[in-house]
């Protein structure tokens, strides 16, 4: 339920205290900046909630200059992504990592597997993977792998010998395990292929020629998947990104009917294993494949350039925002009352999130905030911490979407396994914006710790929204969890402080325990207020968020935490 409040009510009667007896002393403006993050610890809570950092694998560390990342290089790295101590401020404070395919392939991208148990050579072998999940574990690092159980590759043994005996006439042995068909000239439809040296026969590969699609509704297939899961989760891989769930469903294939069995298979291994699927098709279809069980899906129509982050931030307009939260929260949670949200900005296919804020870095430490700040797991692509960027012509090569990893920008990155593909930072690389303490990065650093703190943030649901009349910079939500709550309020107006009212109904001796802050646009001067023209304004902007008189005043482009000090 959204819940309006009228500011020019709130300061009228505000106002009346200095006419009538009986009003209490007004609260005095803060002057001076108390660190609420500083005094708290971060929660010690082991489960499934998890802030991931996305590493596609061949691009982020090189550890023997071959040109191409590999999991030692990862594993050199680690204290970056989480040094083990939440207390420090020297890592990112990530508490999962999802990497991307990893096991043999014929290709950069890995997503034709050959093998499914085992790991490509161009990134070690299960010996350094084994450390990997060793070095992770003494981190509290959870991770999983991107697992592609939609189709495999053209060199895969049973493909192989499938086609072997499809080229003899028999469709009845390993052809079963994948979707033959007999069809004469006549294609069976969109993606089918034809078998050469099999005439009349074709197969299906939605995603290319080398991506034959398996049988999903074949026990055997089943049987084989379970052998996988197994193998996986016993060397202490926490779960899976399933990729291409969109496409699990077909005219033999119930998509949901899969996705559960494979989860209740998983769980015989692991009972925790966590689960999120790639489905970028509308909400109302996410709502569908949750009644698999699965714990999430991730939520695209809330990323990239034309998601509701992005424009949010771009934009101004909070207001749109929460409602969408609260709808997508709530239709979520009606078709799997445990469902885990799966929040991110960019992905490895699509333009990085530093590409589509032109306002500058202000407006990507505001999209971060939206995002991390919202309940269930965030998911950070390798770089966008930073600001990385797509580089120049990137519709002839989706390789373009995997630039290297900017270490330090006044060197040049020695991998080249994604077409050469490199583009120049604004803000400079780790080592620039560690030492920079109003980097993005470092900004990352601090809304991290910050849901780390307040474990309500990811475990809990929306349970109420909030609206300042005139005002729709504002996006404001109350998240409960077991007996507690926070609310968040963001104020995402570029040049305009703002203020909204917190009644002990919302929340009883309501206190900031988190804050961030991006900084108010060098370009825009203009209030975002719907429906009106405003000359710009030169006010005097708050340097911090504060409550006076049971109002929260927060700075342009601003965020923060408040929960019940009693």
């Amino acid at each position: 339920m959204k819940k309006i409040i009228a500011l020019f009510l709130i300061i009228a009667l505000s106002l009346s205290c200095v006419v009538f007896a009986g009003c209490e002393k007004t609260e005095e403006i803060p002057t001076e900046y108390k660190d609420p993050v500083a005094e708290r610890k971060v929660a010690d809570i082991d489960d499934k909630y998890r802030n991931y950092y996305h590493i596609w694998v061949c691009a982020f560390a090189d550890s023997n200059n071959d040109e191409t990342g590999d999991l030692q290089g990862i594993i050199d790295n680690l204290d970056y992504i989480n040094d083990g101590n939440p207390e420090t401020d020297t890592d990112l404070g990530m508490t999962g990592i999802w990497l991307s395919p990893i096991m043999p392939s014929d290709s950069y991208h890995k997503y034709d597997v050959d093998d499914y148990m085992d790991i490509d050579p161009e990134f070690g072998d299960l010996a350094t993977f084994d450390k990997l999940i060793e070095e992770c574990d003494k981190r509290g690092i959870d991770v999983i792998l991107d697992l592609v159980l939609n189709h495999c590759g053209t060199g895969h043994e049973f493909y192989q010998k499938a086609l072997k005996e499809v080229a003899d006439g028999n469709l009845d042995g390993f052809a079963k395990y994948y979707r033959f068909q007999a069809s004469g000239f006549a294609s069976p439809g969109e993606g089918w292929r034809q078998v050469i040296g099999a005439s009349g026969v074709w197969y299906e590969g939605q995603f290319s020629t080398e991506m034959p699609e398996w049988n999903l509704a074949y026990d055997g297939t089943r049987d084989y998947f379970e052998e996988i899961a197994k193998f996986w989760l016993e060397r202490g891989v926490a779960g899976f990104r399933l990729d291409a769930v969109k496409y699990m469903t077909d005219e033999t294939t119930d998509g949901a009917e899969f996705l559960g069995w494979f989860y209740d298979t998983a769980q015989k291994y692991n009972p925790d294993v966590y689960m999120v699927g790639e489905n970028w098709q509308s909400n109302s279809y996410l709502y569908d494949i949750y009644e698999s069980g699965i714990d999430s899906q991730f939520a695209f129509s809330f990323a990239g350039s034309t998601g509701n982050f992005a424009i949010t931030a771009n934009s101004g307009d909070g207001d749109s925002l929460v409602t969408q939260l609260e709808k997508f929260d709530r239709g979520s949670r009606e078709a799997n009352p445990d469902v885990i949200n799966a929040m991110f900005l960019s992905n490895h296919d699509q333009v990085r999130s530093g590409s589509y804020f032109s306002k500058g870095v202000n407006v990507m430490k505001n999209a971060a905030a939206l995002y991390i700040l919202t309940p269930g797991n965030s998911f950070t692509y390798y770089g966008e911490e930073i600001g990385m960027k797509t580089p120049g012509n990137y519709h002839q090569n989706d390789a373009f979407f995997r630039s290297p990893m900017i270490w330090d920008s006044d060197v040049e990155p020695d991998i080249w396994c994604t077409a050469d593909a490199f583009c120049e930072l604004d803000f400079g690389g780790v080592k620039q914006q560690t030492e920079d303490e109003n980097s993005l990065l470092n900004f990352y650093k601090r809304a991290l710790k910050i849901k780390g703190q307040n474990p309500e943030i990811a475990r809990g649901r929306i349970t109420e929204t909030y609206e300042v009349e005139g005002d729709i910079g504002i996006c404001a939500f109350k998240i409960e969890y077991d007996d507690s709550a926070v609310i968040i309020v963001h104020n995402v107006n570029g040049a305009k402080a703002s203020e909204i009212e917190i009644t002990d109904d919302m929340l009883k001796d309501a206190e900031i325990v988190g804050d961030l802050y991006a900084g108010a646009d060098e370009v825009s001067k203009t209030p975002a207020v719907r429906g009106e023209t405003q000359p710009a304004t030169e006010e005097e902007l708050p340097e911090f968020a504060y409550i006076t008189n049971s109002k929260l005043v927060l700075p342009p482009r601003s965020s923060v935490v408040l929960k019940s000090s009693k």
